[in-house]
């Protein structure tokens, strides 16, 4: 006899990446960390905290985030929906809008396996659509499951590539359910699809904490919408579901735009050179608009090369599935992690 409902026994469950524990002396670029602190007014905000935000519930709604949020972006704080990290959000769209087979969920693969697994959650039906060698977004095959949620990350990940806007805009408009366009990488990117937002009633877009603000301990993300859409999702999302220092700490990084620009500017930087540091010692690397590279090494020896850095304190991301047995996904780390890494590599392939 199980305990547990037919679907979550069938399902296998998300397998984050490795987490060391604090103080663990280990180069960690495993999981897309943002390598420069938070900003120094987000910082402060811990320092000062008043007790009286932990006996009191939060602002359900986080106003003063929300607020931030429009100042930064130029959206109006009604077409925002907060979330205990995008993560909450991608669960809170699911549970709104899929459902079995008739609602199904949709995205190209490689991606995010998240979505695979929020979807064998609810249970509802998921289509995988498989990008070409180029990673041209493969539209028509998109419209043509008729999904009443399509996932499209962008960045993506672990590939890197950037949609361009009018692929993005043409499968909004052919799709009959929702489009989710996931930026939890867009600080790095060349741009974003927020203009689209306005123009397009059945659009979502989801922003992250995690990464550009160096806030992933935090657990804060956003979703931005057409308050006709974002009207269902808050009849889903838990009633107190972002705690007051969470807000507080959010709302002051929100508000430091020109810190984060200037970490990942310096990131962008070293991705630059990373890339090209890696090509120098034979491996073939993806053009990317993360805060991360998609590296394949020569001799199909991916997998050796993770194990082999890990004993060495180095983590990288090994993603043992079909497309990626071959490759390693690496985080842009500091400028000395960096090298620590390329001189680990170059050991190793000798």
């Amino acid at each position: 006899m199980s305990y547990f409902r037919a679907a979550v026994d069938a399902m296998t469950g998300y397998i984050p990446g490795e987490q060391p524990k604090p103080g663990t002396k280990i180069i960690k670029l495993n999981t897309n960390e943002n390598p420069y602190p938070p900003s120094p007014h987000a910082v402060e905000v811990l320092r000062t905290l008043d007790s009286e935000w932990l006996r009191r519930y939060p602002d359900p709604y986080a106003k003063d985030f929300c607020q931030a949020v429009s100042e930064a972006l130029g959206v109006p704080s009604d077409w925002i929906l907060v979330g205990n990290g995008s993560d909450e959000l991608l669960n809170v769209i699911i549970r709104a809008c899929a459902e079995g087979s008739d609602r199904s969920v949709v995205y190209p693969m490689p991606t995010y396996v998240l979505y695979r697994t929020l979807a064998a959650i609810q249970p509802a039906q998921v289509q995988e659509i498989r990008y070409p060698e180029d990673f041209q977004l493969p539209i028509k095959k998109l419209v043509a499951a008729k999904g009443a949620v399509t996932f499209v990350a962008s960045p993506n990940s672990p590939s890197g590539h950037l949609i361009p806007l009018e692929d993005l805009r043409s499968l909004a408009e052919q799709i009959p359910g929702i489009l989710v366009i996931d930026e939890a990488y867009v600080d790095f990117a060349d741009y974003s699809a927020l203009p689209l937002v306005f123009d397009l009633e059945n659009l979502v877009i989801l922003r992250t904490l995690s990464k550009g603000y160096s806030l992933a301990g935090l657990r804060m993300g956003f979703a931005i919408a057409n308050p006709k859409l974002l009207s269902g999702l808050f009849k889903v999302k838990d009633s107190y579901n972002i705690d007051a220092i969470a807000t507080a700490v959010g709302t002051a990084a929100m508000k430091d735009q020109a810190y984060k620009n200037e970490c990942a500017n310096q990131v962008k930087i070293s991705r630059t050179k990373l890339t090209t540091d890696l090509k120098n010692i034979g491996f073939e690397v993806l053009n990317s608009q993360g805060n991360f590279v998609l590296a394949t090494p020569q001799n199909n020896s991916a997998e050796y090369l993770y194990q082999e850095l890990k004993q060495r304190g180095i983590l990288v991301r090994y993603f043992k599935q079909p497309g990626l047995e071959d490759k390693l996904r690496i985080t842009v780390g500091t400028e000395a992690q960096n090298q620590t890494l390329l001189e680990a590599l170059i050991s190793l392939i000798r």
